[in-house]
């Protein structure tokens, strides 16, 4: 039965695991799975999965595994997130005349989903068993990640000896990831009338020693394992005012620190604190935190890994799920066809060249 006899007899979406990556990537883009909305597309994942008979597919929620069982000396995992940022007038896909293919999820990252889901097509008899991972929710907060449900609750299905995310990094590899740590920062005051003022306490202007403390970050920038991290440290919100004659009595200014591999998330945590220390804090909120992950390079298997992609590694200075790997003690890296620059971006596009290269690098590799 080909994908749109399957349609039609299932009331399901499908995908056709016989076209280019180029083309798949269009029809996973074409099938809108924005964050929390990724049903359809799991279905259609995991119906495609379970029509290729060399795999054994479970599924737990909207997150879809597929693993061979050969018995060879390894496992690598394949993984790669479902989910996209919210459409911004950039569906359906659109391939140009310069073979650049544009729509939201292009990048990040259904290039990468339709190339794990071409070699898990085309590569039958790979030369290390393969485990390959679709999950949901990584666009969002930390505790609705699918990856993480998967590991929590089944994190058998999840062992490796070295694993692949097919995150976009431009078909170069980006060893590990750095941390990020979010936190909410509030000052307090008194309210009163703005004609007034003295006889209340402005919260706003309570949270300037804050402000200036940002102003004057300065970066550090650590190398490890021969990749120079690049932490940062920012305002990336600020919220407070009553009304336009009122003295406000709250402020909150929240930051996100992106820290290198080489902190753990407790000492990121008390960086941050003693950071801010003086400020004139009131309130100091976690409001998200995932730890990062180190390059892990010097594996066997990342070397073997690097042999074959060619090029030279690169640090990822954003946060990524190869951090979940990490904590499960499986080396990861990052590694897809999608450009990082254009990410989240209302013209966000990848190369069709780039999805081809990855895929043949990853089959070179699987099957040598």
């Amino acid at each position: 039965m080909d994908a749109a006899d399957h349609s039609a007899a299932t009331g399901r979406p499908s995908l056709d695991l016989s076209l280019d990556a180029a083309a798949l990537t269009a029809a996973l883009v074409d099938l809108p799975s924005e964050s929390g909305h990724e049903k359809a597309l799991a279905d259609a994942v995991e119906d495609a999965l379970r029509a290729l008979p060399h795999l054994t597919v479970d599924r737990y929620g909207n997150n879809v595994v597929a693993r061979t069982a050969l018995g060879r000396a390894e496992r690598v995992v394949l993984a790669g997130h479902i989910d996209t940022v919210p459409i911004a007038d950039n569906v359906p896909s659109r391939l140009d005349a310069d073979g650049v293919l544009w729509g939201c999820g292009t990048s990040d990252m259904k290039s990468g989903v339709a190339v794990q889901l071409r070699i898990a097509a085309t590569v039958p008899a790979p030369n290390r068993d393969l485990t390959f991972v679709f999950y949901d929710n990584e666009e969002v907060a930390a505790h609705l990640n699918g990856l993480g449900h998967l590991a929590s609750a089944h994190p058998e299905w999840l062992h490796g000896d070295f694993a692949v995310l097919l995150e976009p990094t431009d078909a170069e590899v980006e060893g590990g990831c750095q941390g990020t740590l979010r936190v909410v920062l509030r000052t307090k005051g008194e309210r009163a009338h703005s004609a007034r003022a003295w006889m209340g306490s402005n919260a706003i202007h309570a949270a300037a020693p804050i402000l200036a403390r940002l102003a004057a970050y300065e970066p550090r920038k650590p190398v490890i394992d021969g990749l120079e991290y690049h932490e940062g440290l920012n305002a990336v919100r600020i919220e407070g005012g009553v009304a336009g004659n009122v003295i406000p009595d709250e402020c909150a200014v929240t930051v996100n620190f992106r820290y290198a591999p080489d902190r753990t998330e407790e000492e990121a945590l008390a960086y941050v604190r003693e950071f801010f220390a003086g400020c004139g804090v009131a309130e100091f909120v976690v409001d998200d935190h995932s730890g990062g992950a180190l390059p892990g390079l010097s594996h066997p298997a990342a070397a073997a890994f690097m042999a074959a992609v060619g090029g030279k590694a690169r640090p990822k200075f954003g946060w990524t799920d190869v951090s979940r790997f990490s904590r499960l003690g499986i080396p990861a890296v990052n590694y897809g066809p999608g450009d990082p620059l254009y990410a989240h971006k209302r013209n966000e596009h990848v190369v069709v060249d780039r999805i081809h290269h990855c895929e043949e690098r990853l089959r070179a590799w699987l099957t040598a």
